[in-house]
């Protein structure tokens, strides 16, 4: 089976829907057994519903659909959820299941009215092995990231909450660890591609900046620091995150990571 961009209004809604519902029902109180069972079946069915989506979409255009941001969005509200659900899980944070579930369904919104449809046809430079996994690694990195800012925006909220502080850290420290990962492959790539380990185009001039500003935060944290100032290394360091995700329209003139 093969869908497109018209039919995803009919998947997009029903699992966005899934998600808020999982997330409202996780923050009730009291909370049964039972509603514990409904709110693991919406946020699976919703996640299910997302994956068959990009599945399909991927058979329709013959392509991994990671070329356009249209299309990394489709990946990214998918992992973000994912990942508030899994710590959700984990660490029984259910604020962290609805605030995961508001932003994926924020940015599956902005496909709803921004699509971005393009051609199948991939340009040489993404028609490497590496680009799948280059590109998986970082929107993993990203949502990762992007549940960890959340959680570090309830830290700056509540104070002096050293589980949640620690949380926190393992987030970062795992998002990291796929950043890194990401860019690595993306070196090997760009090699591969444009005959260049590192050319300091914008894209990745700003990804090296975003990376510094999460070491910046986990150096901070290494020395026991536990201010505000440091937990706004967060926010900052996400809207960073955000313009080298979105570096190539901001520099489309000067570029190498030109898709469309």
């Amino acid at each position: 089976m093969s869908l497109t961009w018209n039919e995803f209004p009919f998947i997009a809604i029903p699992a966005s829907l899934c998600w808020l519902a999982a997330g409202l029902l996780a923050c009730r109180r009291p909370r049964s057994p039972r509603s514990l069972y409904v709110v693991d079946a919406l946020a699976l069915i919703g996640i299910a519903l997302f994956a068959a989506f990009i599945a399909a979409f991927w058979t329709a255009l013959s392509r991994p659909p990671l070329r356009t941001m249209g299309e990394t969005r489709l990946w990214y509200a998918l992992f973000l959820f994912l990942a508030g659900y899994i710590t959700y899980r984990r660490w029984n944070y259910p604020w962290l299941l609805l605030l995961s579930a508001i932003t994926a369904a924020v940015f599956t919104a902005v496909n709803l009215l921004k699509p971005e449809i393009h051609s199948i046809a991939l340009m040489p430079a993404l028609q490497s092995f590496l680009f799948i996994p280059h590109v998986i690694i970082y929107i993993i990195a990203y949502a990762i990231f992007g549940v960890a800012t959340l959680a570090a925006g309830v830290l700056l909220v509540r104070r002096n909450d050293s589980e949640l502080l620690a949380f926190v850290d393992n987030l970062v420290y795992i998002g990291f660890g796929f950043l890194a990962l990401g860019l690595l492959l993306g070196a090997i790539w760009a090699k591969e591609a444009w005959g260049h380990y590192w050319s300091w185009d914008p894209k990745e001039t700003l990804a090296f900046i975003t990376g510094a500003a999460y070491l910046v935060y986990i150096h901070l944290r290494h020395h026991r620091r536990e201010d505000h100032l440091v937990i706004w290394t967060l926010p900052i360091a996400f809207i960073l995150l955000l313009l080298s995700w979105f570096g190539t329209a901001l520099f489309p003139g000067s570029s190498l990571h030109l898709y469309s």
